[in-house]
């Protein structure tokens, strides 16, 4: 049992796994303060000056009660660029080399059965002991 979760934890697929959630914390950190620092910014600043922001106030005078408009629009549009750069640099990506995979493996040549490995190495056998009894004669 340990050798198996040694051998699973060696591979080569957790360690890029690792990688990848590392660098996509990383970037997802960035792209929220991209969202965050400067698209939510011009999304209030469509709305007047006395406004908190792009959103609406329930019960005024209660800050709580404030629904942040800009803060959704923020988030899905932090979301929607997060996915878009997994898709178009990794998953379209990953796509075409297993398209291109999948295409060699139909196009290549046929790997030969035993017989025909065997019946080659007989017919060779057998011209070389011909040979060699016609050097005799």
């Amino acid at each position: 049992m340990i050798k198996g979760f040694k051998d699973f934890i060696l591979r080569g697929n957790v360690v890029d796994l690792a990688v990848a959630v590392v660098i996509g914390a990383a970037f997802g950190s960035i792209v929220t303060s991209f969202t965050q620092r400067i698209l939510q910014p011009l999304i209030n600043a469509i709305t007047p000056p006395e406004s908190p922001g792009f959103g609406i106030q329930i019960v005024p005078g209660k800050e709580s009660t404030y629904i942040d408009v800009a803060s959704v629009i923020s988030a899905t549009l932090n979301f929607l660029i997060v996915a878009a750069v997994v898709y178009f640099l990794i998953v379209l990506p990953l796509n075409h080399l297993k398209e291109r995979r999948k295409r060699g493996e139909e196009a290549g040549p046929a790997e030969p059965t035993d017989v025909e490995l065997l019946t080659e190495i007989r017919d060779l056998l057998r011209a070389q002991h011909d040979r060699a009894e016609e050097r005799q004669s």
